[in-house]
């Protein structure tokens, strides 16, 4: 039967496991921050059913989702999407690498607990701060946490308003994708200090953003390829495309860009996401052995649809767009722009957070 032996020898294995922190990931068990239920890789592994497979589960280095639509029940028809897991140790170990002995942190979002009580153990119950923002996580979390033996402090409140109270961290460390970064997180945070957060836009939400606060602003770059559930004030839209599609005709054209290339050129993705942050593409295969494919774009409104039809040998694909905006213009629109300032990569990028606004630009 796995243990929590396992999981140090797969991290190890991976080479994800610093000595500053194997102590805790040793000493925090995972199980006690797991649900009898949980979805694992689009399957539902269940305690009572089969313990010997919950318990591989658990011990394994896998993000495991444990609340979807924010709790509630799901209507008929209503798309179920991810809205609490316990993450990927792998993925938790990168984040930390920012932390030191004798930091004080903040972490945004608490969700199952077992990353603040990583912190708890390493750092100290006095030097860890979380806050979750749904009432029903928050209480779970505290249950989890008392049965490790670990008691952080813990807010339930907004979690982009940060814990003002405890304020200065030495670091901030958000388990949630934002498209705007809080001031508030700014403000809390010591000079010299560290926030490090999932960060992106609906188009493309793929990237950590880690920030130096200095004199009032916060400046950094981008990294990784997390996926991390929305924080619920900025997430955006989910649905399928029959939410949007309701068999009207829109206006076509052609286009020489193959969309294939804003599906897998993850520079091509991020920078596209920087001019059109509130729609989403999704690139939906043929079922029949063609190669074709059907390119969709969808608005978080809900108002607006586009689509490009790639067929394998062409120079060229038909465009439809509907609705109030026009997509497809507006994405092609941002990719040409970016191919004439030379494609840069995300990583020439940089971000900046001030008092008053957010902005990304190039070195």
């Amino acid at each position: 039967m796995s243990s929590p032996s396992r999981l140090l020898e797969i991290l190890r294995n991976k080479g994800a496991l610093a000595p500053d922190w194997a102590p805790t990931v040793a000493a925090v068990d995972r199980a006690h921050f797991v649900p009898d239920t949980f979805e694992v890789a689009d399957r539902t592994v269940s305690r009572s059913r089969d313990e010997d497979e919950w318990r591989r589960m658990v011990y394994a280095d896998l993000p495991l989702i444990t609340q979807y639509n924010d709790g509630e029940k799901a209507d008929d028809g209503q798309v179920g999407f991810p809205t609490c897991s316990t993450s990927m140790p792998s993925l938790m170990l990168t984040m930390d690498d920012i932390v030191q002995d004798g930091d004080a942190v903040l972490e945004i979002g608490t969700g199952t607990g077992y990353h603040a009580a990583w912190l708890a153990h390493r750092l100290g119950e006095d030097r860890t701060t979380t806050i979750e923002t749904d009432q029903a996580l928050h209480a779970i979390a505290r249950r989890n946490l008392e049965r490790a033996g670990l008691r952080p402090y813990m807010v339930c409140g907004d979690g982009l308003a940060g814990v003002p109270e405890r304020a200065r961290y030495d670091r901030v460390i958000a388990t949630c994708t934002v498209r705007d970064i809080p001031y508030a997180w700014v403000a809390q945070t010591a000079d010299e200090g560290t926030i490090l957060t999932p960060w992106g836009s609906s188009f493309h939400s793929y990237s950590f953003a880690t920030l130096t606060v200095h004199d009032g602003e916060a400046t950094g770059g981008f990294s990784g390829r997390p996926s991390f559930m929305w924080a619920r004030q900025q997430r955006r839209s989910y649905g399928r495309i029959e939410d949007w599609y309701h068999g009207e005709a829109g206006d076509t054209a052609r286009t020489a860009i193959d969309p294939r290339v804003l599906e897998d050129d993850l520079d091509a993705r991020f920078a596209v996401g920087l001019r059109v942050r509130d729609a989403w593409p999704l690139l939906y295969p043929a079922d029949d052995g063609s190669d074709e494919a059907t390119y969709w774009l969808f608005d978080d409104a809900r108002t607006s649809w586009a689509t490009v039809e790639y067929v394998p040998g062409h120079e060229t694909y038909e465009t439809e767009q509907f609705g109030p905006r026009r997509l497809w213009d507006e994405v092609s629109a941002a990719y040409r722009d970016w191919l004439a300032d030379g494609s840069p990569p995300r990583d020439a990028h940089r971000i900046t957070i001030s008092p008053s606004r957010q902005w990304v630009g190039t070195d």
